[in-house]
């Protein structure tokens, strides 16, 4: 078989990474998979929110700061070029992980949501005026929403809405007809956190690109779980956090067209960004330094660089294959359990399943299977427009990533199990 079952407590070993899927090895790099919570052990099925990191990750971090922590970009000193070095080959790293045609292209910021901001007031600012449209899904995500309506309200400027189907589909016919000679952008995100419905980007993308139209993709949920090809994908802007693929936290990427991030202007001033400061005039550095103002998150790029070497030496078919099979696996499983709905049942889905039991506050439900070692995640899962269009005020959510195993989703049964017989 390709897929290794894993035990639930595991050796501190970490051996080398294989063109096969091994998940007990693959478990074995994770340290906090081997902690205890409330006296059980640890289910972490919250990978949406959240990755775990890997000890190679955890140790790059570590080295750093042991031995090679200075400003970059500023000194002549050994130290600095050292970190230097280390944080462009980090941009470097990211540019071919996704595909990028040109290292200058990749711009980090401080995560996902700061990626989206940073487009919506440098290209929004300088390309929307009042009547203008920018386009959106019901599924986004708060970070792919709030910030559109800001730049709208500052600009006069409509969101439009992508809707539905009670499957959790987007209707590619009504955004067709969303799409207008008014239309500025297209804002959408790759995978829904909440449903797990992976949409359409090439489609999104042609329809778009077919009225001269850009298009930023929201890949926070897509670049742990999926290849990634920006090109492939013809996306102008695509944005994502190194936290949600087993990278540190406050660090993101935004991949931006150089021909649009060229004509863009600054996001935030201070230094780094400059080329030159008088009190009369200011000129600005190109991109990617343009958006990168004062100290950038240094340490946190050379430990996203850590988590893409780790994600590129497993077999990424191998990850998807195994993802999916979880997901089946875990449907079934909590289609048993009476009084269980599945919330988005799409027919191209990521490794993410949100439920509602019948009589039951998720919020209850996850703090019953927390007591049995289960972490999940219970809200609204920043998306009140989605969860509205539901009818819902809220749902719990398991997510899952390449160290899951099924043992743990039986685990979620269980303790779904427990629930309800405290519930009847």
């Amino acid at each position: 078989m390709l897929i290794a079952r894993a035990r639930m407590t595991e050796g501190p070993s970490a051996p080398a990474r294989t063109a096969s899927l091994d998940v007990a090895a693959i478990r074995r790099d994770f340290p906090i998979l081997r902690r205890e919570v409330h006296g059980r052990p640890l289910v972490y099925l919250d990978n949406a929110s959240t990755t775990h990191k890997p000890q190679a990750v955890i140790d790059r971090l570590a080295r750093f700061y042991r031995e090679e922590n200075a400003n970059v970009h500023r000194g002549l000193h050994q130290l600095s070029q050292e970190a230097t070095s280390a944080y462009e080959d980090a941009r470097e790293t990211v540019r071919r992980f996704i595909n990028a045609p040109l290292a200058r292209e990749i711009v980090f910021t401080r995560g996902t949501t700061e990626s989206i901001n940073l487009v919506a007031q440098t290209y929004g600012r300088s390309q929307i005026e009042a009547g203008d449209e920018i386009v959106i899904s019901v599924l986004e995500h708060h970070s792919n929403i709030v910030p559109w309506q800001i730049l709208c309200e500052q600009r006069g400027a409509r969101l439009r809405i992508i809707p539905m189907n009670d499957a959790g589909e987007l209707d590619l016919d009504a955004y067709d007809q969303l799409l207008t000679s008014r239309t500025r952008l297209v804002s959408i995100g790759h995978v829904s956190n909440a449903l797990g419905t992976i949409n359409p980007i090439e489609n999104i993308v042609a329809l778009a690109h077919q009225r001269g139209i850009p298009v930023l993709v929201d890949g926070a949920q897509a670049v742990a779980h999926m290849s990634v090809d920006v090109q492939a994908l013809d996306a102008d802007f695509y944005a994502f956090s190194g936290h949600k693929m087993f990278g540190p936290t406050g660090i993101g990427v935004l991949y931006g067209r150089s021909s649009l991030l060229d004509a863009m202007p600054p996001y935030q001033g201070g230094g780094e960004m400059i080329s030159a400061v008088t009190f009369e005039k200011t000129t600005y550095q190109a991109p990617p330094h343009r958006f990168e103002a004062g100290t950038p998150a240094i340490a946190q790029a050379v430990g996203l660089a850590a988590a893409i070497r780790y994600l590129d030496a497993l077999d990424f078919n191998a990850v998807v294959r195994f993802e999916h099979e979880l997901l089946v696996y875990a449907t079934a499983a909590l289609s048993s359990i009476r009084g269980l709905r599945i919330v988005g049942i799409a027919r191209h889905k990521g490794g993410i399943l949100s439920f509602v039991l019948d009589g039951v506050h998720p919020h209850d439900v996850a703090s019953i299977l927390d007591r049995e070692g289960v972490a999940v995640r219970a809200g609204h899962h920043c998306c009140q427009p989605l969860m509205a269009r539901l009818g819902l005020p809220a749902t719990v959510r398991a997510s899952f990533a390449v160290y899951t195993i099924r043992e743990e989703i039986d685990a979620l049964v269980a303790g779904l199990h427990r629930v309800r017989e405290i519930f009847r």
